[in-house]
């Protein structure tokens, strides 16, 4: 007989698995904190245009958006079927509120940061322009004169 016998079936080393919910922890606390909840609801429906030339909006916190469509089916029997303008998570009776509604945001933040503020327009594409060009006055009164259109990429 042989002194040295072969070892065989040698099985590899279980991975430890006492480390598994740390990681599980880690990663329920960091899809917590990097989340952004919608801060404002919807009441009204917009289904933006489709563009073939877009560009990123870089900061999100110096933007303010402006929904322009027809009330959703929750807020019909108090609003009407008429077009309506959403500022923030309210509906606006006239335009005369947006001057109100961007000193609101302008307080928000540094005063070095003011003339970067840009107003997006998220309107309706069965909206008239009518509507449209009332809020670009006003903004245009407010002296808000960044403005952005917002839309969809066009798929070819």
């Amino acid at each position: 007989m042989s002194k040295f016998q072969k070892k065989r079936g040698k099985a590899s080393p279980e991975v430890s698995t006492a480390s598994l919910p740390d990681i599980i922890f880690m990663l329920l606390f960091f899809f917590m904190v990097v989340t952004v909840l919608r801060d404002a609801e919807k009441k009204v429906a917009v289904s933006v245009p489709q563009a073939t030339e877009l560009t990123k909006l870089e900061q999100k916190s110096l933007v303010h958006h402006i929904y322009i469509g027809k009330p959703t089916q929750k807020y019909q029997s108090l609003y009407g079927t008429k077009p309506q303008m959403q500022l923030g998570d309210k509906i606006a009776q006239n335009v005369g509120e947006i001057p109100l509604f961007i000193e609101k945001h302008k307080v928000k933040l540094p005063e070095s940061q003011h003339s970067r503020i840009t107003s997006s327009l998220r309107v309706d594409g069965e909206v008239t322009m009518g509507i449209v060009q009332d809020v670009k006055t006003a903004l245009r009164k407010a002296n808000q004169l960044r403005v952005n259109y917002s839309a969809k990429k066009r798929e070819e």
